[in-house]
């Protein structure tokens, strides 16, 4: 299961950029790949899961940073941050257009790179929310102090921990559990908690793949291996079906 933040490095500059990685990695975020030119960028994009791209503007090829991050968009929507040492008005104003989440100057600051990622993954998915169903749930004060935010948009929900946001895709959620006023989510090897209601979580995700199946538990049904009248079997997960949610659970499938 990939849960990290992952994050595309455009620089030219091989120790900039190995400098750049081990910082990113140091704040648990996953680098998947170092690159010094856009058309590789663009490749890149284009076959894997990225969520943020650091682009520099001076790098090689007839595209520079600027033009790149252009190519990128037209491709796919996703945040991405100039780290260049280019600081002139003609620079930032060719830069503008193209709306980056943010325009950092080098000799750059990890502290300032921490917040400048951690803004742009929030202001894209406040953005997305426009355009696809998104929300903010409250995480518990036990796992997130300062009651911070977790994100939910498209296929996944990003859960803010230790100053970085960590992805959980609904692909690897196997059940929600409802314990009180909290929910957990449960993964093949973790668990997350929510300080919401089972009912508000479920709402709130509005997805057809999550189906409550008792009091106090809904499955993904893309995880579904077998049932019976009284449980169903969720790869190592055994969750009863309760009586009272046997006909929504039904509903589920066409019968031949």
């Amino acid at each position: 299961m990939n849960e990290a933040v992952n994050i595309l490095i455009v620089e030219d500059e091989g120790i900039l950029a190995m400098g750049l990685e081990e910082s990113l990695q140091a704040d648990g975020y996953t680098v998947v790949g170092i690159v010094d030119n856009g058309p590789e960028a663009l490749e890149v994009i284009k076959s894997q899961g990225i969520d943020l791209v650091l682009l520099d503007i001076h790098i090689k090829g007839d595209w520079d940073g600027i033009e790149t991050a252009r190519k990128i968009s037209v491709v796919k929507e996703i945040p991405f941050i100039y780290l260049t040492a280019f600081g002139d008005k003609n620079t930032i104003d060719r830069a503008k257009d193209t709306m980056p989440a943010a325009y950092l100057t080098k000799p750059y600051q990890p502290a300032n790179l921490r917040i400048a990622i951690e803004m742009a993954l929030h202001q894209f998915a406040v953005r997305k929310s426009k355009e696809a169903k998104v929300v903010s749930i409250d995480a518990p004060k036990v796992k997130e102090p300062g009651n911070e935010t977790i994100l939910y948009f498209n296929d996944a929900v990003f859960v803010k921990q230790n100053y970085r946001f960590v992805k959980i895709l609904l692909s690897d959620v196997y059940y929600l559990e409802a314990d009180s006023n909290h929910t957990y989510i449960h993964t093949s090897d973790k668990k997350y908690a929510l300080r919401n209601s089972l009912q508000h979580v479920l709402e709130k995700f509005s997805h057809p793949q999550f189906v409550r199946v008792h009091r106090s538990y809904a499955i993904n049904l893309n995880r579904l291996q077998t049932f019976n009248d009284y449980s169903i079997i969720l790869g190592p997960y055994d969750i009863p079906l309760g009586r009272n949610y046997k006909e929504e659970f039904f509903r589920n499938f066409s019968f031949l």
